[in-house]
């Protein structure tokens, strides 16, 4: 039996190519030394793949920032500011992505979106009404020839015409249905090549086709491949979908001269029975997404093995694939040198996933039953056979003694904003941050030292003290008006609060790219959780002591800790997420007593796990999550200001289910969105007082204090003053101390102006 990898991680092992990366931007290295990095770890990861015995092996899955990027800058639809910069050809990629300032101009990056129901990030293409799509560049055929040099045959790997129209923003009068026939000659063109390549399969990945889609979006996906297939010469296409399966679009699908189709057994809840009610044509071969690329467990041999065995009765031609790119779980177990193995038995990380492909495909090929007699399979079914839950049932009854007065606080939000105001007295428009300052050298030696045994609790926590210390003053001396602790006691938003969780393990090396050269480490939820001690209290404490301002307790939210981690597979998503609620509960109600004011409690992922259907939204999700939010903050008194925080997710649809939350203030990214969430805020009366992001932290430009005049007029034209926060639109890790410093005090002077304004 054949097999396919539909993607695999690119940063590297130990993140190669993110510190690549971050020396070519400061100049560190030239862009022929990035390069080579990024071939070494492209032949590095075709070889892996080889090795594994992976029939079809994808190029073109690698990408310095971005894939969606990528496919942008190939067919010739990078906005003009960009080009007119006369950057060269890598810097004028890397403006799109990060932003630029510098000698050759000034501008903003491209806005940046979940992909999908994941935590990767995409840049969003713009296409305006002088945009002409066109094959230009070279990066698929160029990457294919390098494989084939070393002695590997891929498939190239595109993201579908399809999924580009649907992702694109239109900037002009010009719709997706103007810009079909360009991109399906972009397509023929690249086809074209390939033919002249002698490529034996490419990859077309159309995930946008597992959305809700209309009549029209079918018809708009069938015109365009019943154009593009009409040329695919010798080139065999393979459609490949994941995150769902193509309810809306199954029949029109099979139907087409696709040579192969790939289907997500995994999340796909329809998949199965989409075949046993419509077939599948003989003709093609069926790439069957059955190895799961999101999550980090072990595939259960016996499961997937009767999976296979009864799709033969619909195909006969199957080849075993991920259900996803593996660009969503860590590189390899290699690493991991403290997990002990009673632990790290039960996981498969990207590498380890193809071991299992590997013999897996040897498995199913074994004639009748004769593979349960197999040293792999019986080793697999070893590990299932063993109990791993670390079970708590102290937290199991509090979860099952839940009642409906758990999740609501006594107070109206309406009441409890007047007595807030006459609490905390801040004036209108007041300004903050998100939470986070920047991760400096000598905040991350300070952990690095400890985690080492180099230095004591006691010298960490002193160290720890002067970071907050600095943080503080400066921000007394900026002029804001609601300071925060700058989080230097974190490593990460989710791996900080997992490790002071019961039920979590940890990695030492197991990134996963979020964005660009951002990669996180997930935790994972391996057994029952609860909070052991408390986790913020004791910094939070100390922050506030420097100050008469308010300082904000910062908190990650049982959502996104959820969502952010790698959970269980055994319980479902409602249980986890009360059990984190309720540890995050006893940590907000420590904060309260301690005489923290406002507390904030981060969903920056709370739309990461809404389900891509929507029919199923309400009875799958929010139904869990948004109870699990107002679990942790339930409690606390009116004259206790609740703050959460929400990113890189399209908010619009779900608005009315956020002031559902009943949160007192809330701060939206919306810098790169250009502000389009405010809109909808105002046409469902919102009343949760709100801070949309008024400049990216997410680029290293410097906002001038113009552009954010504009951005808050703009906002008081929808947002009443009484409701209005100013702040970033997200945390300040990634940046460096000296653009916070001058990003910040264009916002505190923009703010001043807009006040003078308005109410001087």
């Amino acid at each position: 039996m054949n097999s396919s990898v539909i993607g695999f991680p690119r940063v590297g092992k130990l993140r190669e190519l993110k510190f690549a990366s971050e020396k070519y931007f400061k100049q560190e290295i030239s862009t022929e030394e990035l390069e080579q990095v990024a071939k070494g770890l492209r032949e590095m990861h075709w070889n892996l793949q080889q090795a594994a015995g992976i029939s079809h092996i994808p190029s073109n899955d690698f990408s310095y920032y971005d894939n969606v990027l990528d496919l942008t800058v190939l067919l010739n639809a990078l906005p003009e500011n960009y080009r007119q910069l006369g950057l060269s050809e890598r810097d004028t990629y890397f403006a799109a992505a990060r932003g630029y300032q510098g000698v050759a101009g000034d501008a903003k990056a491209l806005a940046m979106k979940k992909w999908f129901n994941t935590n990767y990030h995409y840049l969003v293409p713009e296409l305006s009404d002088n945009t002409e799509i066109k094959l230009v560049g070279d990066k698929p055929f160029v990457e294919y020839e390098e494989a084939k040099a070393i002695g590997v045959l891929t498939k190239p790997v595109l993201i579908g015409g399809f999924t580009f129209l649907k992702l694109a923003k239109y900037k002009g009068s010009k719709t997706i249905n103007d810009f079909a026939d360009q991109v399906a000659d972009a397509y023929i063109a690249i086809l074209d090549r390939f033919n002249e390549q002698g490529v034996e399969w490419v990859q077309f990945d159309e995930p946008s086709l597992v959305t809700d889609l209309t009549q029209e979006d079918v018809a708009l996906f069938t015109a365009l491949y019943e154009k593009v297939l009409a040329h695919k010469g010798n080139v065999k296409v393979l459609l490949q979908t994941y995150f769902g399966d193509i309810r809306d679009s199954y029949e029109e699908v099979v139907g087409l001269d696709f040579d192969g189709i790939g289907l997500d057994f995994i999340e796909g809840k329809q998949t199965v029975e989409l075949l046993e009610r419509y077939g599948f044509p003989a003709d093609k071969t069926l790439f069957a997404g059955v190895l799961n690329g999101k999550n980090i467990w072990k595939s259960d041999y016996k499961k997937v093995i009767t999976l296979v065995n009864g799709l033969k009765k619909y195909s006969n031609d199957i080849v075993i694939s991920t259900s996803c790119s593996l660009l969503h779980v860590p590189y390899t177990l290699e690493n991991e040198t403290s997990l002990p193995e009673e632990v790290s038995q039960y996981f498969a990380f990207a590498k380890e996933r193809l071991q299992e492909i590997k013999e897996l495909t040897e498995l199913i090929g074994t004639s009748g039953s004769g593979y349960e007699e197999q040293a792999a399979y019986l080793a697999n079914q070893k590990v299932f056979s063993a109990d791993r839950v670390y079970e708590d049932k102290h937290v199991q009854a509090s979860v099952a003694s839940l009642t409906e007065r758990d999740f609501v606080r006594n107070v109206p939000r309406q009441k409890r904003r007047a007595i807030q105001k006459e609490k905390l007295q801040l004036g209108l428009l007041p300004t903050t941050t998100i939470g986070s300052f920047p991760q400096t050298r000598e905040v991350k030696q300070n952990r690095s030292k400890y985690r080492k045994g180099a230095i004591s609790k006691a010298e960490y926590d002193e160290n720890i003290k002067g970071f907050i210390k600095e943080c503080i003053d400066l921000q007394e001396e900026l002029g804001l008006d609601v300071l925060v602790l700058g989080e230097s006691e974190r490593n990460d938003m989710v791996e900080f609060f997992g490790e002071n969780l019961a039920g979590y393990v940890f990695t030492e090396k197991a990134w996963v790219q979020s964005y660009g050269t951002r990669c996180v480490k997930p935790p994972i939820i391996f057994g029952d959780i609860r909070r052991e001690n408390p986790i913020t209290v004791f910094y939070s404490e100390y922050a506030q002591s420097l100050s008469d301002k308010p300082v904000k307790g910062m908190l990650t939210g049982p959502v996104t800790i959820l969502n952010w981690s790698f959970p269980r597979e055994d319980i479902s998503l409602r249980e986890m997420a009360f059990q984190i609620g309720l540890a995050i509960r006893e940590e907000v109600l420590d904060l309260e007593e301690a005489g923290i004011k406002i507390i904030q409690i981060d969903e920056a992922a709370l739309k990461e796990k809404l389900p891509i259907r929507r029919e199923e939204w309400a009875s799958e999700y929010l139904d869990w999550a948004i109870p699990a939010f107002r679990l942790c903050h339930s409690g606390v008194r009116p004259e206790t200001q609740v703050h959460t925080h929400m990113c890189y997710s399209e908010f619009e649809e779900i608005v009315k289910d956020i002031d559902n939350m009943d949160a007192d203030v809330i701060s939206f990214e919306a810098s790169r969105s250009k502000l389009t969430i405010i809109d909808a805020l105002k046409a469902n009366q919102f009343e949760t007082e709100v801070g949309p992001g008024v400049y990216d932290i997410h680029s290293p430009r410097v906002p001038s204090v113009e552009e954010m005049v504009a951005v808050l007029k703009n906002a008081l034209t929808k947002i009443d003053e009484e409701n209005l926060w100013i702040n970033p639109d997200c945390g300040l890790k990634t940046r460096g101390i000296k653009e916070t410093r001058e990003s910040l005090a264009n916002l505190v002077a923009a703010a001043k102006i807009i006040k003078d304004a308005v109410f001087v």
